[in-house]
């Protein structure tokens, strides 16, 4: 089972750390642990960068903004910090953070320092050794969902995180936020983009509630224990946590989550197995996450084409950082067919109802 767990891997070409003077920081606040300093890098995700770090016998992340990035307030890493340090004792899965330097001359950048999570993250694809049933994929489903829940059922003004977001205007303001940053990372010209923010803007629905809410909650942001994958002992990647809406979370996931059912293209743009017998179909996830919550699904279809929408931009923003050549990430390069997707997938939402 070990072989299944999420390995480090070495640093990519352009993104390594200054050593020379990232040790002696961590010596400084960990005075105690002796022996080697070893870094390697996690080799997922697209935005900000995650290292593994070993002081000796002690295990570390480190996080810190992508190179190049010049989109200040998407890695604000004292935010992070500060979510992180309030949310761990009310939402155990939550990371425990260590320590925040906002000190750039130690490695270029802010970044914070938190405990590792140990256990399982699935991709695409689920690993040939993982077991992995109908009834397993069925029931992880349903804990993912019941995870959600529990996020949103967090108390987040006795946790001191109210400043975090203002609840009143919350959906105008991310159609018109998302829209801004689109043409601020424009790259090329898509028909779908017009027509989706004028759908949004006309179909914009009641907010339906405020919680506290991850904004980013899939499959491959989730740790699943090593010896019960259907138990969730981590989320990871907090970056856009913040008070709103909470159906714009759901609306997130559904994004994410591609059906069996669902074309070739999505097929391809899996960020997870969702697709694998047993799971739950969107709908189902839809269905499964109002009826425990009591909340209205009557305006879905708006939250998952914002959501597309969003994602798009999201991408559009990563591919803007290599267009400029202020990244050298290969993956990056064929981003332009991801953001078409996306927006299609959008538009065709918004223009039939149907999740």
């Amino acid at each position: 089972m070990s072989d299944l767990l999420d390995h480090p891997a070495p640093i990519r070409p352009g993104e390594e750390l200054d050593l020379v003077k990232l040790e002696p920081y961590l010596r400084h606040n960990f005075p105690n642990e002796a022996g080697a300093l070893l870094v390697r890098q996690f080799p997922s995700g697209h935005s900000n960068l995650t290292y593994s770090l070993s002081l000796g016998n002690k295990e570390l992340v480190l996080r810190r903004p992508p190179f190049g990035s010049k989109v200040k307030s998407a890695h604000d890493m004292s935010r992070e910090f500060r979510v992180l340090s309030k949310l761990h004792a009310v939402y155990a899965p939550a990371p425990e953070v260590l320590l925040f330097c906002d000190d750039n001359s130690i490695i270029g950048a802010p970044f914070y320092v938190m405990k590792p999570i140990h256990g399982i993250i699935l991709r695409k694809l689920v690993p040939p050794a993982l077991a992995f049933s109908t009834e397993i994929a069925r029931r992880l489903s349903e804990s993912f969902v019941d995870n959600l829940i529990r996020l949103h059922r967090v108390d987040y003004a006795a946790a001191s995180l109210s400043d975090l977001g203002k609840p009143e205007g919350y959906l105008e303001r991310q159609v018109h936020g998302w829209t801004e940053r689109y043409y601020g990372s424009k790259t090329h010209d898509y028909p779908e983009v017009e027509k989706i923010i004028a759908w949004m803007q006309q179909h914009m629905p009641p907010t339906s509630g405020v919680s506290l809410i991850h904004n980013d909650y899939k499959y491959d942001n989730v740790v699943l224990d090593s010896n019960n994958i259907t138990t969730i002992v981590g989320v990871l990647d907090w970056e856009m946590c913040t008070i709103g809406d909470p159906l714009t979370d759901l609306g997130t996931t559904l994004a994410y989550w591609v059906d069996a059912g669902d074309p070739e293209e999505l097929q391809n743009n899996r960020w997870g197995p969702t697709n694998v017998p047993g799971s739950l179909t969107r709908a189902e996830i839809v269905h499964d996450y109002t009826r425990k919550t009591g909340t209205d699904p009557s305006g879905i279809a708006f939250y998952l084409a914002f959501a597309r929408f969003k994602l798009a931009v999201i991408v559009q923003q990563i591919y803007y950082r290599y267009h400029q050549g202020l990244t050298k990430d290969e993956r990056f390069a064929s981003m332009p067919a991801a953001i078409q997707m996306l927006l299609r997938a959008s538009l065709q939402t918004a223009q039939t109802g149907r999740i």
